[in-house]
């Protein structure tokens, strides 16, 4: 059983509440979990005190015992101060496409003739 600490959807549409659980990741998002142990509401300010509650010691409790929190839960975790999460490098992602480096190239190549010509003229 794989266990992930992660959000579970709540409120109504257009206002998210998200509860911070302890569930088995074969879960639904919104279904069935372990424990609640906390909560986020992503509509308050980001300097808001209880824009996260969040019980801290079940948190690492939960971590001891092998629970993997999502990426979000871990900014979350991160902010307050308990874990450390790793960035995500993806160097291939920010590149341009195909047709973008060629159009790329087509424009160095016209202002390197161009200079080309101003120098020789």
């Amino acid at each position: 059983m794989s266990v992930k600490i992660r959000l579970s959807r709540g409120g109504a549409k257009k206002r998210p509440y998200y509860r911070i659980v302890i569930a088995d990741s074969h879960f639904a998002r919104d279904g069935r979990f372990i424990e609640r142990i906390g909560s986020f509401d992503p509509l308050k300010p980001k300097d808001a005190a209880d824009r996260v509650v969040l019980d801290t010691e079940k948190a690492q409790a939960w971590i001891a015992k092998g629970a993997q929190p999502t990426d979000r839960v871990a900014r979350l975790l991160e902010a307050l101060g308990i874990g450390k999460r790793e960035p995500k490098n993806n160097p291939k992602h920010g590149l341009p496409k195909k047709k973008a480096q060629e159009r790329a190239a087509a424009q160095a190549a016209a202002a390197e003739k161009a200079a080309a010509e101003a120098a020789a003229g």
